[in-house]
């Protein structure tokens, strides 16, 4: 059995139904508690269950969300943002209101909970709450314009046998996009089966000198969540989990990975993003080559054009929840 505890609200599963009427029964008696029945809405999630699926979304999160920001009546656009934009933190824009500012984007990051195609625009945008200008909030109005048009979106959960449950990840990177430091930044995105359950865009923390090495240092990142995932899903099942599969687009950051040996050319590399060597090695993930064209995380690595993201929003599980698909 399972509890999750967010301050008062209290989420429980597990197995057995009877284990859980006899949990809850126990904590009626020595606290005064409500039982709402089959989970509905949980810190602006709304959830709904059926025999066939479980649906997760943000509706009336995004809603309000728009309204407060001014866009409750806005027209919509079809991309989180502009394909060839390129923000910098020595804009000489005019300053906007820093606290409106970090207020919006704070938001729009706990709307990724069930928008991941939405998550490299957010981590785009904050990396500008310093000192906030008005380009920069121009990127973060196109955003909202987009969350409009897709308010209804989120994620389908179809149920599945457990003979199903295979983690299968994506790591991806693109190649010194951040203007101001040069950096990378990694996309990862891990399946339960068909279903996304975990995925991130976030700057890389060091300088890569080459595609190879930015690749490498994503699949190192995919590696410690693919890890952990797997501890945790065998822990829940109870049942020893299959070693995660992660899908990388470069064969040169593969070899690297699967080759012991310290090339001159790796040797620069910080110590802990070998890491995914040992593991190779040990069987706790394997490493397949996926052409770029099927690389689910290049949603997360950098702005895409309409018709890129409406193929890979739809094949990472994000589509329109309409209230009769709920019902």
């Amino acid at each position: 059995m399972i509890v999750g505890v967010y301050v008062d609200d209290i989420i429980i599963t597990g197995a057995e139904q009877r284990d859980i009427d006899a949990f809850k029964e126990k904590m009626k008696s020595m606290f005064r508690m409500s039982d709402l029945g089959l989970l509905t809405y949980y810190l602006g999630i709304e959830v709904e269950q059926t025999g066939n699926a479980i649906t997760l979304r943000q509706s009336a999160y995004a809603r309000k969300l728009l309204e407060r920001s001014g866009l409750g009546e806005c027209r919509a656009c079809q991309t989180p943002m502009e394909e060839k934009v390129k923000l910098s933190k020595d804009s000489t824009a005019p300053l906007v209101d820093a606290t409106s500012y970090r207020s919006i984007v704070g938001a729009l990051r706990y709307l990724t909970h069930t928008r991941p195609d939405i998550g490299f625009a957010v981590g785009y945008v904050s990396r500008f709450m310093a000192e906030p200008r008005e380009d920069h909030l121009a990127a973060v109005k196109h955003l909202l314009r987009y969350v409009a048009g897709t308010r209804d979106y989120g994620l389908v959960y179809p149920r599945r046998s457990r003979g199903e449950l295979e983690l299968i990840g994506f790591s991806d990177s693109d190649m010194a996009g951040d203007v101001d430091g040069r950096r990378s930044t990694t996309g990862v995105l891990f399946f339960l089966g068909a279903c996304p359950i975990s995925w991130q865009s976030m700057k890389q923390k060091v300088v890569a000198l080459s595609t190879c090495e930015a690749e490498y240092i994503a699949a190192a990142t995919a590696c410690c969540q693919g890890v952990w995932l797997g501890r945790l899903l065998a822990e829940l099942t109870g049942e020893e989990a299959r070693a995660p599969v992660l899908m990388v687009d470069n064969q040169s950051a593969i070899a690297l990975a699967k080759n012991p040996v310290h090339h001159d050319r790796s040797k620069h590399i910080d110590t802990k993003y070998h890491f995914i060597r040992d593991c190779v090695d040990g069987g706790q993930i394997k490493l397949e080559y996926v052409e770029t064209a099927r690389q689910l995380g290049d949603i997360l690595t950098k702005p895409l054009g309409r018709v890129r993201l409406t193929e890979l929003r739809t094949k990472i599980g994000v589509e329109e929840i309409k209230q009769e698909q709920c019902n």
